[in-house]
């Protein structure tokens, strides 16, 4: 019983996990994007157009090639997500819109777009392309509670992992991540020691889009297998709190979205009425709060979200 929460919690936490990831590095490039849970719609919705295109190509919706259906369906994801963080970068960066309106209004944007070509969606054979992503990576037969806990994960759930790992030594160790947090400190400074602040702040809001994008593909091809029952925008809040609850930093994630991820299906493990449910699953957004509330009193550089965070930066003023 305990092994199987364990599982699911950490199968589960995959949604929160891209979600987080992309987030932070839009937020150290100094944007707060609100629209992440408008985002991950438009990444769930890209991914199924993408698995609905691919199958209609074969002859048999049974003869799925796993590897075709898994890249196909991310390559969409990515490019539907990737574009709504483009738009929020055109609405924030060109334009100079405050970013938490902005934000507000890609998630609006993006969930309303979803939930209404969801249906259009040719769902057909979507069971068969979902075995793709939950294959289970137990191929050696190890049958012991070691296998159990890390070796029977679909594929999304090793890349998420692998993902914020990269992201987290890219933003530490090397040149671009270096600049990227330059930008997010003080925009004006790096702009002057030479750093192209516009490029670095579309690249950081496009691709932690299309990352954030994957948590909607991994919630409708792997957690619910293909079906289309519950809109993914709820858990995008919870990615964005997550953010702040691994204090800006990825790796941290990894072990605040299996916490999360916990919390989250604890519910359902507990033989509560359904008001008591609703209520534990907002222990999430609670702990967050103590967490900003204690990093506030603390106030030590390494725990603070990025200085120029939320704010437009306007290079004739500098």
């Amino acid at each position: 019983m305990f092994l199987t929460f364990i599982h699911n919690a950490i199968r589960f936490s995959t949604v929160f996990l891209f979600g987080s990831t992309g987030e932070t590095i839009t937020e150290k490039s100094g944007h707060l994007n609100l629209g992440i849970p408008g985002i991950m719609c438009l990444g769930a919705l890209g991914g199924c157009v993408g698995e609905s295109v691919y199958l209609k190509t074969l002859a048999d919706v049974t003869q799925v090639n796993g590897f075709a259906a898994v890249i196909i369906g991310i390559i969409f994801s990515m490019l539907f997500a990737g574009f709504g963080g483009l738009l929020y970068g055109f609405l924030t960066i060109t334009l100079r819109c405050n970013q938490n309106v902005s934000g507000l209004a890609i998630t609006t944007f993006g969930t309303g777009v979803t939930n209404f070509f969801i249906s259009m969606v040719d769902k057909t054979g979507f069971i068969y392309a979902s075995n793709a992503f939950t294959a289970y990576a137990d191929g050696l037969n190890m049958n012991n509670w070691f296998s159990d806990l890390f070796l029977t994960y679909g594929c999304l759930v090793y890349i998420a992992i692998a993902l914020s790992l990269v992201v987290s030594i890219v933003l530490k160790k090397t040149r671009v991540g270096l600049s990227l947090r330059a930008v997010g400190e003080s925009p004006a400074t790096a702009d002057a020691a030479g750093i192209n602040v516009e490029k670095y702040k579309y690249c950081a809001c496009v691709l932690g889009a299309a990352i954030a994008g994957l948590g909607g593909l991994f919630y409708i091809m792997d957690y619910l297998n293909g079906s289309w029952e519950y809109s993914i925008d709820a858990m995008g809040w919870l990615a964005i709190a997550l953010v702040i609850f691994s204090l800006w930093r990825p790796n941290w994630g990894i072990l605040g979205s299996i916490l999360f991820g916990a919390l989250y299906i604890a519910p359902n493990y507990l033989n509560i009425s359904f008001t008591y449910k609703e209520l534990l699953k907002i222990i999430p957004f609670v702990v967050t709060i103590i967490i900003l509330i204690i990093t506030s009193i603390v106030n030590k550089k390494e725990s603070q979200p990025p200085a120029a965070l939320g704010t437009s930066y306007f290079r004739e003023e500098r």
